[in-house]
């Protein structure tokens, strides 16, 4: 399936490395100017636990899209999620052919994530269309900032990766159908304001749950402070303003 991306973002094959042993503290340290990011297996072991995160993230979004599309109200709302559905399974291909260039299976890369994304979305389990509508928009726009947010860190083209899966048109979509939805019903707007409070928490939790169970990303998520269980105050801060904002371009209080 093609993706629109371009051949200059799949890494070097696995076997025409010779991995050094010597890794950089962080990811981003240690790189000399000319220096294969990818020849460091420090490097390849932290973005391979992050894009196993993400490509479980995408594959469980394919499913639960797919799902509560057969709920939608109208034929063209099943055919919008459905569209969306399509476009998560085809970022999960992308990253799982990123990961095969490295060597590494996708499936392997995913395993350490399973039991915890499932127990998020076990815990997040919409009551009817419209919270399952609530959930897309606000869990796909955190996911992507939180991927945003770290892609700095990494190589020119792990970060086109991400460009790659943060294009689309989801949250525009996700949002417009949420206003179509609240204006023609306001009773709606407090039970989605408290829905949408209740997922925000739930998905910072699983963003320091994830950084605490993975020790390549938590130098990342914790940054600074006063060991691997303590959240960077920065990183979570930005992440909770920018679900602020889009919960009031809803006319929703956050």
């Amino acid at each position: 399936m093609n993706n629109g991306a371009p051949d200059s973002m799949a890494p070097p094959a696995a076997e025409s490395r010779n991995a050094s042993e010597a890794g950089p503290s962080a990811p981003a340290d240690g790189v000399g100017i000319g220096e294969d990011p990818f020849d460091n297996p420090h490097y390849v072991r932290f973005v391979a636990d992050l894009l196993g995160a993400i490509a479980y993230a995408e594959l469980s979004g394919f499913e639960r899209l797919s799902s509560d599309a057969r709920f939608s109200p109208s034929l063209a709302d099943r055919a919008s999620l459905g569209r969306l559905a399509v476009q998560e399974f085809e970022h999960f291909e992308l990253v799982g052919r990123f990961l095969d260039g490295l060597g590494i299976t996708v499936e392997d890369a995913m395993t350490p994530f399973c039991a915890s994304i499932d127990s998020f979305h076990e815990r997040t389990r919409p009551g009817d269309w419209y919270e399952s509508l609530m959930k897309a928009y606000v869990v796909d726009a955190f996911s992507r900032d939180f991927y945003r947010s770290l892609a700095h860190n990494l190589d020119a083209r792990t970060r086109e990766l991400i460009a790659v899966i943060d294009s689309g048109d989801a949250a525009e979509h996700l949002r417009g159908r949420l206003k179509e939805a609240l204006s023609a019903d306001p009773r709606l707007a407090s039970r989605c304001a408290l829905w949408g409070r209740r997922l925000v928490g739930e998905a910072l939790t699983q963003a320091q749950r994830v950084g605490i169970e993975r020790e390549n990303l938590a130098g990342l998520l914790f940054a600074g402070e006063d060991g691997p269980t303590q959240p960077s105050g920065t990183f979570f801060s930005e992440l909770t303003r920018n679900h602020s904002r889009r919960m009031s371009a809803l006319g929703l209080t956050a």
